[in-house]
């Protein structure tokens, strides 16, 4: 018996562009309207980015209010970004999961347990880093009132 053997496709072309593909404004603006879908995905069906929405909210205006450095900045902004970055990963990891394999599974549930500890774990390191930078300027400024 004779198989005919079909051609291979990259898997990166079954699922869009490939990267020999000619570079397009408007690809490059569908790619950033996708992601920011993911993350209204994530704000929207996501109870802990809730808290993450509000601990961002706090922390940039505390930020603000306290007048922190640059550097201290540059801190607050990646402990923001991992926590974002944590909880998108952990919403992806989720979505999948349970589309792949809807019934229970107890590595699947070890997987999303694993994701969701990441988060933790970077939810905190972000509030180790947020009281290092913002707990002696807000005590500075609490004490003056």
């Amino acid at each position: 018996m004779v198989r005919s053997r079909q051609p291979r496709t990259h898997p990166s072309r079954r699922y869009g562009a490939h990267l020999s593909d000619r570079f397009s404004i408007d690809a490059r603006l569908k790619s950033f309207r996708n992601a920011l879908h993911g993350l209204a995905v994530v704000v929207r069906t996501q109870h802990n980015a809730w808290i993450h929405l509000t601990a961002t909210a706090g922390v940039v205006g505390l930020g603000g209010w306290l007048d922190v450095s640059r550097t201290d900045w540059c801190w607050l902004i990646v402990a923001m970004t991992l926590v974002w970055g944590a909880e998108a990963a952990n919403t992806a990891l989720e979505r999948l999961a349970d589309a792949a394999i809807p019934d229970h599974n107890p590595l699947v549930g070890d997987a999303k347990d694993a994701a969701a500890g990441a988060v933790l774990v970077a939810a905190i390191g972000a509030a180790v880093i947020g009281l290092l930078t913002l707990g002696s300027p807000l005590w500075v400024r609490l004490s003056s009132l």
